[in-house]
């Protein structure tokens, strides 16, 4: 009995089509797979963008909070004394040596520059020899021509007792006849000459006492001598150029063999003491700048330090050109660091504020205008909010009314505008 023909497997064939279908799509796919990998990519970026538009941009925002607020006027300037000291010779001479160095600390009474003395010294010594001579004039007036001019006025005085006696004596006679005319105009001649030299001795007398000619004389002088000796003496004391008070020299213009001459500045010293900040205040500032108001500096070669300071000055005129005030702040207690005219920042503390609303500064559009405003959130969007500002500090800002605490604040930087659907992240 024959057998039946054998037909083929249905499934089998159907299988090998289907299979030889995706190899040829798959074959497809891969001849064209740089425009497949594009179109899923563009896919992507659709959806991407499809889904951000619907629920909007993630963007970090800030939350208004309750905290303590200072506000403070920042600006920058230099360490200088309430005064410096201009050093100087008081005469001409060649400098014979320089004893300091520029930034030296001296005391007072300090020897600084020495002078050429030679000169100087020779004057002193000539007015020591002349002063000598003076009183060695007044000891002999004292001593001798007084005492002499007084003896002689005794004697004068014993001849002139003598010759009246001599005198009366010869007119008793004559007028009783024992004696004659001639005897008696001798003895008035005598007389004559001895009254005459009791007024020489007198005279001589009264000279060499006090407030006579000579005893004037003498004594100025003696006051000449010694007024000459002490100039000298302070000629050359001037050759020695000292410190007037303690302080620092922060400026040396003299060196050894230099000539100077008075009225100029060869050395300046900044006096010990008090010390100052010295800034340039924006006349824009002016308003919230008080005397006594406390401020933190900082030196700007030593940034980690700080330094208590108070404004003790204000000028009372701007400068036009740079439109800023002088201001200057005492240092109770300057660091060991301090040099004269470092550069240091100065932040002064201008009001405080505590337990209010204060939202960064970066949060804040047109601060600076009569209108300010926020980007705040209201349903998922961004919204304009007008704002009300208090003080404002260094990071932050208080505000004063428009917002309240634990409202959300989107960031000028963020690029977000009024009406745009935010998805907001919060701290």
């Amino acid at each position: 009995m024959d057998q039946p023909a054998q037909q083929p497997d249905i499934r089998l064939l159907g299988a090998s089509k289907e299979a030889g279908g995706a190899r040829r799509v798959l074959g497809a796919l891969w001849s064209h797979r740089w425009f497949v990998l594009v179109a899923a990519i563009a896919t992507a970026v659709g959806m991407w963008q499809a889904t951000r538009i619907l629920i909007g941009p993630a963007v970090a925002v800030d939350i208004v909070r309750r905290g303590d607020l200072v506000q403070t006027v920042v600006a920058s300037g230099h360490v200088e004394t309430p005064y410096r000291v201009e050093i100087g010779s008081q005469i001409t001479g060649t400098v014979d040596e320089v004893l300091v160095d520029q930034g030296q600390a001296v005391v007072k009474g300090q020897a600084l520059i020495l002078l050429d003395s030679r000169e100087l010294k020779a004057a002193l010594v000539q007015a020591q020899g002349t002063l000598a001579q003076a009183e060695a004039r007044e000891r002999q007036l004292q001593e001798l021509t007084l005492p002499s001019a007084k003896e002689a006025l005794a004697q004068a005085q014993a001849v002139l007792l003598n010759a009246q006696h001599s005198y009366d004596r010869a007119t008793q006679l004559l007028n009783r006849g024992a004696q004659t005319h001639a005897a008696v105009d001798d003895a008035k001649k005598a007389l004559d000459v001895a009254r005459t030299l009791v007024r020489s001795a007198e005279l001589q007398v009264f000279t060499a006492s006090s407030g006579g000619s000579d005893a004037v004389m003498v004594d100025t002088q003696l006051a000449q001598a010694r007024a000459n000796l002490d100039s000298a003496a302070s000629r050359l004391a001037y050759a020695t150029i000292t410190a007037p008070r303690a302080g620092v020299l922060i400026s040396r213009a003299v060196e050894r063999g230099t000539v100077v001459q008075p009225g100029k500045a060869l050395m300046v010293l900044a006096p010990a003491g008090e010390t100052q900040l010295v800034i340039q205040l924006d006349e824009r500032n002016l308003g919230l700048i008080k005397l006594g108001q406390a401020a933190l500096a900082s030196a700007d070669a030593y940034p980690d330090g700080r330094m208590q300071a108070k404004v003790v000055y204000i000028n009372p005129g701007v400068d036009i050109a740079r439109a800023s005030v002088e201001v200057k702040l005492g240092v109770p207690e300057p660091p060991a660091y301090l040099r004269q005219d470092m550069t240091v920042s100065v932040d002064i503390e201008t009001a405080r504020r505590t337990d209010t609303l204060v939202v960064p500064v970066r949060d804040v559009h047109d601060a600076g205008t009569a209108s300010p405003w926020v980007l705040g959130l209201s349903k998922g969007r961004a919204v304009k909010r007008p704002v009300k500002l208090g003080l404002r500090g260094q990071s932050s800002v208080e505000i004063v009314d428009g917002l309240e605490a634990g409202d959300a604040v989107i960031p000028i930087g963020s690029g977000a505008v009024t009406g745009q659907r935010i998805r907001a992240i919060r701290p």
